[in-house]
């Protein structure tokens, strides 16, 4: 890598010649800088001609792509370095007890589908509310990252899973406190559906392997054949062992990503 640094943030115009400077320096196409960055043709365009300032994690991204070392010293009026959002904070506390919550979770829903629950309707549910509530705040705060690490598919598939866990917890509260239907009679069909949804999660994950290479790899190849086994209903259980190790490779790259963002040294994934 070059052993040079940016130690002011660059502004328009004067970023997107930099960059241009820099591509053509390495022989590089823009498409060929795509490739790298995991960012699309047309917002390279942009940023080069001056259109847009994209954000400095954009740009650490692109300086990072070719070769050029960047040292983020973006401040605010007071001197403060920019801090990550509280949402990513509360996701990192939500994801470890929506962790623990699910897989207490797992085996009452297993009893009561049996007719033999060793708690009562009411504490079930509450319990069922935290699990569901907890992992919805886990998406959102990935849904907050693809901001400052784009990737179209990866939100499209947490947005989707946001919607099916709410559709899918007021179905359980129907079933747990009505006589319509009971939490057996759909429960192949709810873990298909998951399974489809774990899956997509995992091909988004896969789209950052240019970025975080075998750690994304890794995870989105974990969730992919979690919601693989899920989504035949036979391996549903045997789906709990990687679906457990990429909800714990999800949280490992979250807290490192959030370091990243709070400008902190962290150890490169690789």
């Amino acid at each position: 890598m070059v052993n040079q640094k940016l130690t002011l943030l660059m502004k328009q115009p004067e970023l997107g010649k930099k960059i241009s400077e820099l591509r053509k320096a390495k022989g590089m196409t823009q498409e060929e800088l795509v490739e790298k960055c995991n960012l699309n043709v047309r917002t390279v365009q942009r940023i080069e001609a001056g259109e847009v300032t994209p954000r400095s994690y954009t740009i650490k991204t692109l300086f990072e792509a070719l070769g050029y070392q960047w040292e983020n010293q973006e401040e605010n009026a007071e001197g403060v370095k920019a801090k990550p959002s509280p949402i990513l904070y509360a996701a990192i506390g939500a994801s470890i007890l929506y962790f623990f919550l699910s897989m207490f979770e797992i085996g009452l829903e297993t009893e009561f589908i049996a007719g033999e629950p060793s708690i009562n309707t009411g504490a079930f549910a509450w319990i069922k509310t935290g699990s569901y509530l907890f992992y919805v705040i886990f998406l959102l705060g990935w849904v907050k990252l693809t901001e400052s690490f784009p990737n179209g598919i990866l939100k499209i598939a947490l947005w989707i899973m946001i919607g099916a866990n709410v559709i899918w917890y007021g179905v359980d509260l129907i079933a747990m406190f009505t006589t319509a239907f009971n939490l057996g009679d759909y429960y192949m069909i709810k873990v298909s559906s998951f399974g489809f949804l774990y899956a997509f999660l995992g091909l988004g994950y896969l789209g950052y392997k240019k970025q975080f290479s075998s750690i994304a790899t890794i995870m989105g190849a974990l969730l992919m054949v979690a919601g693989a086994l899920m989504f035949t209903g036979i391996g549903a259980f045997l789906a709990l062992i990687p679906w457990t190790l990429g909800e714990i490779v999800q949280i490992a790259l979250m807290i490192y990503l959030i370091q990243k963002i709070g400008g902190r040294n962290s150890p490169e994934f690789t």
